[in-house]
Formats: C-alpha cells, structure tokens, sequence
C-alpha cells in the first residue's frame, strides 16, 4: 500500500516538457552515426568497392522470390517492409506505455522510441538505397536525374522523402514539446508527421516496384510470388492508414466518435481498391489477411507478450468483399469502381463495423452518430476510393489517357476527405453541466484506493442516447492495467452510477467523461498532484460538486496554458505544409511513373491473377 501511495513522487521527477540536451545529444549522435554509415556504404557501392552488395544483388535481380522484379528494387523494397513493421511495433508499444503509464522520463528512458527511431530510418534508407543501387542505364524514363550518369528512380526519391519526412518527426517532436508541452495524444501535428510519412510510404513503395518490373522489362504481372508481394504491399497500405485510428483501438480516443468510421473507411477504400486492380483477383482479401496477420499479431505482441495494453483491431472483411464484388463489375473502370466501392463502404461497410465494435472495441458506435457517421463514412469511402482510382490507373500508366485533368480530381479528392476529418476533428465543451459525487463504497484494491461512486447531474447530461458516458482512468502505472474504461449505468436522466471500482490513488488520472453529438466534456474524479507541471492534486471527495469542461484540459494536463494561440496555429499551419508538400509530391510521382514513355518494356497489363 505505500508503495502505491508513493507513486505521485515518480510524476514530479518526469519531464513535463522537452527532453534534457544529454538526450537530445545521444540521440542526435545516433542519428548522425546511423547516417554516416549508410552513406559510406553507397559511397563504396558507386565507386565500385562493394563488391559482396554487387554480388547480393545479381542474385536477387529477377528472382522468382521478389516477383521476378531488378535486384535494386527487391532490396530496398525489402529493407523497407521490415523497417515498417518495426517501426508498427515501436508505435503502438509506445502508444500504450503512454496510455498506461503517462510522459516518459525521458525519450532514451523509453523503449518502445528504439524500434520507433530504427524503423522510420529504416524507411528512409531503403529510399537512399533504391536512389543509390541502379546502375546507368537501369532506371527508365521515370527516373530522376541526380547527377551526370546517375538517374535513381521515381518511386526511390519519394521513399526517401517519405521516410526523411517520418524521421523528421522526431526532432520536430522534442521542439514542440519545448514550446508547447507534451501532448499525450497521437494527433498532435508531429506525432502525424512520424504516421503520415510511414504510411504514405507505401505508394512509394508501389511506384518503386513497377519501376522495378519495367527494368528487367517483364509485365506488371509476374506470377504468384508477384501476387503475394502486391498483397503484402497494400496490406502494408491499409496497416498505414489504420495507425492514424490507434486511439480508437485503445479505447481513449480524444476525439469524436464519427472520425473513427470515416478513417476507417477511407482506409479500406484506398488501400482495398489499390489492391483489387493493381495486384488481381482476390488481392483486396488478400491484403485483409495480410493486415490481420501483421496488425493482429502487433497487438498480441504488445498486449499478452509483453504485459501492456491490448488494441482492438478493425475487421476490413466486408468492406474487402465489397470492393471485391464492385470490381469484378466495373474493373477496367478504376475510378467508377472507387467511387462506388466507397459509397457502399461508407453504408455497408459501416453497418459491419458498427457489430464489429460491439464485440471488439472498449467503446462501441452508438446510435448518437448514426446519421453523421454514415454521411462521413461515405465521403471518406468514396474520396478514398477516388484516390486509388488515380493512383492505380497512375501505376498502370493508363492516367492521361483515362483522365483529362487528373490534377482536378486528386485536389476535389484530398478536399472532400480534409472537410470530412476537419468536420469531425471539431467539438465544442459547453458550459454549465455540473454533478455532485456521492460515494456509495470505499475499498482498498490492488492499485490503491478504489471507489464507486453515483453522480447526480443538473441537467440530463446527452440528449437521447451517448457516444459515450464513462468513467475514464488511466497512467495507473507500470504495475497495473494502466487503464480503465467503464460506461455509466442509468439509474434516471439526472442519476448515473459506477458499475464497479474505479481507481482514484496514486499516478491514477479519473474522470467523467461525457460525448453527446458535437459536444465533448469531462469532469475530473481524482487527479494526482504533479510539482512539475505545478497541478495540485484533485482528490476525490464525497458529496463534491464539480463542474464539467473541455476535456482535452483534463487528458493533457502536459500541454502549456502560457502559449499564445497564434503560435501554435502557425505552428500547425507549417507541419500541414510540410505534408500538403509530401502528398503532392507522391502525387508528382505517381503522375511522372504515368507520363513516362515505357522504352521496349513489355505493355502486358494482366495483373498477376489474370496471368
């Protein structure tokens, strides 16, 4: 028992905001190390003093194992895939030491930083390679020129921007918190940074591929390794897109309900629509399984394996047999079959996941955004699917001819999906809910002081049915759950209950937390008190009035209130930037790979089913 009651000293010696400049100078050195030897090995490599890469390379140069692909495109491709799953695992381990635990003590304090930081530089190696292995004439019209005599291609200049856009994140990361505190949350603007530029990656990695194919002039076809090599590709796809969703797995999301269907269904009808006409028949399951081998297996991994917080995991399976169905209706027609395919992945495929997340998820869809969450799910699906529309005829090099002004539908796309998530990012905390806490049991348990408790609102606090009414604790510490989510039962429209204990002792942060349409509030139960940030402690107390605010004051106790807005708009305002800079980018690509003249390859454009 005293140990636990010891437990807020352990707050007050972590950092509230920007890690110690030892850190940030071990760090630094590691990067700096990490980059110095991949550039002595592509300098070595160019100037002919690597023979044993030589030879690595002329024995994966169109192997049966890679599709039959050019050997400087199997190697990055898969340093890349590796890289990514790593970096998958460091996240979502991190994700749930965050959740359980709270703020580090310091980002080398931190192991799940390790397999984040060798991941992302991982991804942006194998861009450096994939520029740095082919030889003169090797790359073909889609190559861009570096250097007299040396042309990389398309798709390895976009690996290495995504990847050096991803590993960006980490120092950007430490600065923001600097200014503005640390944000425990995965939509801060630099923690987008690190998912968006990993995710992303993966069209690079379709681009690279295809260039890949071309230099060793074989169809886009290429057999079954061709076609389990395009599954895993776009699974990794739809795992990338998902991560965006990891609060939602957790059950501590810090945002509306309705963005968890619209990301999902963008998710599927991008990744799903890519997978189906780029790789074949049966590829849009092939990438669900893919994706719940790899992402299911994250979860155990993370969860059972190494005693942390378990992350449900989306289905996808409807929405692939969707995609699946549409295509074979409409395939030589990929933007009617993304537009479709995402209509009825924003209705039907909702309808799945809406039964999914009341198996699986710790907080369910309700009825309370029924009609927004279709509407949402349905922009999101077919902008999605709009976008793999693009990005397949792209790959196929079917663009200019199949569209006239490709560059129109790919900005009403990205501004159809940026309304939907804007209109789901905002929330409003209205003023006057207040309730009174009455303690109905009082006990020690195995986290310390446990209570239940009956809160009597003045009002009804939802208009029909919630999101969700919960009482929320989490970062009890590395020696419990970390973290408990419990609905509230109604006893009346003014009188909810606990329907069993709920810590409120030691790192434990409890609250009330209250979802109903458009509004997001929350009322502090317990609160630890933390010298570093200068909080004092909250303590729950019987027959207490308190009144109910915008929790995202409550969640993110870290976040500095000394910070003018205008800051940390423009702040904001340049990390969109840089990202606006990155999609257009790989839409560059993608339309460069198109545009490009095929020189001899061979124009078969069966998908490795077909074949």
């Amino acid at each position: 028992m005293q140990a636990t009651r010891m437990l807020p000293a352990v707050v007050e010696d972590r950092p509230a905001g920007a890690a110690s400049l030892d850190q940030v100078a071990i760090a630094s050195g590691l990067a700096l190390a990490l980059t110095l030897a991949l550039l002595a090995v592509v300098l070595a490599y160019r100037t002919d003093r690597l023979p044993a890469l030589d030879r690595l390379l002329q024995r994966m140069d169109g192997s049966r194992i890679f599709g039959g692909i050019a050997g400087w495109a199997s190697l990055p491709l898969m340093v890349a895939m590796v890289s990514l799953v790593t970096a998958l695992f460091g996240m979502y381990w991190d994700i749930s030491l965050h959740i359980g635990v709270g703020r580090d003590e310091g980002p080398l304090a931190n192991p799940a930083h390790y397999p984040i930081l060798f991941g992302l530089f991982g991804i942006s190696a194998a861009g450096v390679l994939a520029c740095a292995l082919p030889r003169a004439d090797d790359v073909g019209p889609s190559g861009v020129q570096l250097a007299p005599g040396w042309r990389a291609p398309a798709g390895g200049v976009l690996l290495t921007g995504a990847g050096s856009y991803a590993l960006l994140g980490f120092p950007l990361d430490d600065v923001w918190h600097r200014i503005f505190g640390q944000d425990v949350t995965l939509w801060g603007p630099t923690h987008l940074m690190l998912i968006g530029g990993a995710g992303l990656s993966l069209v690079a990695m379709a681009v690279l591929l295809e260039e890949g194919r071309a230099g060793r002039r074989v169809p886009s076809g290429g057999g079954r390794a061709s076609y389990v090599l395009g599954c895993s590709l776009t699974g990794g796809l739809l795992i990338g897109m998902s991560v965006f969703q990891a609060e939602y797995d957790f059950g501590v999301e810090q945002f509306r309900l309705v963005l968890q269907p619209l990301m999902i269904a963008a998710a599927a009808a991008f990744s799903l629509v890519v997978a189906r006409l780029w790789v074949g028949r049966g590829a849009a399951v092939g990438a669900v399984v893919f994706y719940l081998l790899i992402r299911g297996g994250v979860s155990v991994v993370v969860g059972p394996v190494l005693g942390e917080l378990w992350a449900a995991v989306p289905l996808y399976l409807a929405e692939a047999l969707i995609v699946e169905a549409v295509a074979a209706r409409w395939k030589h027609r990929p933007l009617v079959v993304g537009a479709v395919a995402g209509t009825l992945i924003g209705t039907v495929g909702f309808a799945a996941e809406y039964t999914w997340t009341q198996v699986a998820f710790t907080l369910s869809w309700t009825t309370d955004i029924l009609v927004e969450g279709v509407l949402l799910a349905t922009l999101g699906g077919v902008a999605g699917g709009v976008l793999a529309g693009l990005l397949v005829l792209g790959l196929r090099r079917e663009l200019p001819v199949v569209v006239r002004r490709p560059r129109l539908v790919f900005g009403a796309a990205l501004l159809v999906l940026a309304g939907a998530v804007t209109n789901g990012v905002l929330a409003l905390a209205p003023s006057g809910l207040e309730a009174e806490t009455t303690i109905v049991a009082d006990q020690d348990g195995p986290d310390g002081r446990e209570v239940q408790a009956e809160f009597r609102f003045n009002e009804p606090p939802v208009d029909g049915e919630e999101a969700w009414l919960t009482v929320t604790a989490w970062q009890g510490g590395r020696d419990s759950a970390g973290l408990h989510v419990q609905p509230l039962e109604e006893v009346s429209p003014t009188l909810w209950r606990t329907t069993e204990p709920i810590p409120v002792d030691g790192t434990w942060k409890t609250m009330v937390r209250v979802h109903d349409g458009r509004s997001l509030r929350a009322m502090p139960i317990y609160l630890p008190e933390d010298t570093a940030l200068g909080e004092p402690e909250v303590p729950v107390a019987d027959g207490s009035v308190r009144e109910f605010g915008e929790e995202k004051l409550i969640l993110q106790r870290e976040l500095k209130d000394d910070v003018p807005g205008w800051l940390w708009t423009v702040a904001g305002l340049v990390v969109l930037l840089c990202s606006l800079v990155l999609v257009i980018g790989l839409g560059w690509g993608v339309s460069r790979y198109a545009r490009a003249p095929e020189a001899g390859v061979a124009t078969d454009r069966r998908t490795p089913a077909e074949v």
